[in-house]
């Protein structure tokens, strides 16, 4: 088995996080110029702090992010600072479009979902990933609810 890993001083590692970020009130307000500002903003995050954007896409309502972060990264302190990060810059790069969805200074729900990525080979949580808001994926939800 060929296993890719980062290294820092004192170990190998290979951790990768499957983040989902929702919108406050689950509002569909993430479209492609939201989610060009939240891909480059969250790929800055993440660099600023050792970890590497592998992956992301977005359906109205909510983002999928998978990502890598060495061992000592705190993924609390992570996650807190894409959404502040780019909730902050999305209200200050697009406040007319986001005040048609929130009065507030809001855009992230408080909640979130973090999955390690050790359950499924990293291409098929890709490849879902990739798949998001695509015409293929809404099919297959049709097809779970029927």
């Amino acid at each position: 088995m060929n296993l890719k890993t980062d290294r820092n001083c004192h170990a190998l590692y290979n951790l990768q996080y499957h983040l989902i970020l929702v919108t406050k009130y689950r509002r569909n307000c993430i479209n492609e110029d939201v989610f060009a500002i939240l891909k480059d903003q969250t790929a800055k995050v993440l660099e600023m702090n050792g970890a590497c954007l592998e992956e992301i896409n977005y359906e109205p309502d909510h983002v999928h992010i998978l990502l890598s972060a060495p061992p000592q990264a705190s993924l609390a302190k992570l996650i807190n600072s894409i959404k502040t990060t780019t909730s902050r810059r999305i209200r200050k790069e697009m406040p007319k479009y986001i005040s048609e969805f929130y009065r507030k200074p809001l855009f992230w729900s408080r909640s979130y979902m973090i999955l390690s990525s050790g359950g499924a080979p990293i291409e098929v949580i890709k490849q879902y990933i990739q798949e998001q808001g695509t015409e293929e994926h809404f099919a297959r939800k049709k097809r779970k609810a029927a």
